[in-house]
């Protein structure tokens, strides 16, 4: 069961991947490389490899490693657009429609089900803090382009992180539910 799960998000995530490269019906490297700029793409991303590699090495422990750090940064996409976007942006209907419903959605818990159900193996807290480092890199490059880049190269805050100049608090709590979300992974793993 775990390598078919793993097979559709890899292919998903394969699909919706090349569909970033088009826009209009042309394609655009412009288009995706704006699309790159957000958290979701790029744990969606790292998960489908995640996925892939778990099928073609299913019994290495590198593999497992690789799709539990990526199992848990698309954790955090979609608790992130459940606890935070959804109420701060106007709602869930957005977030959820078109590829957004796979990659808000879909893949996180694809990808939660596989890892905690059909790939348990037991985790130690050393491994768990691992899945917490896609947080902390995308929360510093983050932080980097939408506050301190130079004016001309910034992004503007679409997540709405810097809000009132927050981004402290933002960051820390991004960490503190990475880590959660860490937790909670580790303890499925170890039922």
């Amino acid at each position: 069961m775990s390598a078919i799960i793993n097979a559709v998000i890899f292919a998903v995530t394969l699909a919706l991947t090349v569909l970033t490269f088009y826009r209009k019906g042309t394609w655009s490297a412009g288009h995706a490389r704006k699309a790159f700029r957000f958290f979701t793409v790029q744990s969606n991303v790292f998960c489908g490899a995640a996925a892939l590699l778990m099928c073609l090495f299913p019994g290495q422990g590198w593999s497992w490693t690789l799709k539990y750090v990526a199992t848990a940064a698309v954790s955090v996409t979609m608790l992130t657009v459940f606890l935070f976007l959804g109420p701060t942006q106007g709602g869930y209907a957005a977030l959820l429609r078109g590829s957004d419903f796979f990659m808000h959605l879909t893949t996180p818990l694809l990808a939660i089900i596989s890892f905690c159900v059909y790939e348990r193996r037991g985790m130690g807290f050393g491994t768990a803090l691992l899945g917490m480092l896609p947080v902390a890199l995308y929360g510093v490059w983050y932080c980097y382009k939408v506050v301190f880049a130079p004016e001309e190269k910034r992004w503007n805050d679409f997540y709405g992180f810097n809000r009132d100049g927050k981004w402290p608090i933002a960051f820390a709590a991004m960490l503190l539910g990475a880590f959660a979300v860490c937790m909670g992974l580790m303890a499925a793993q170890n039922l």
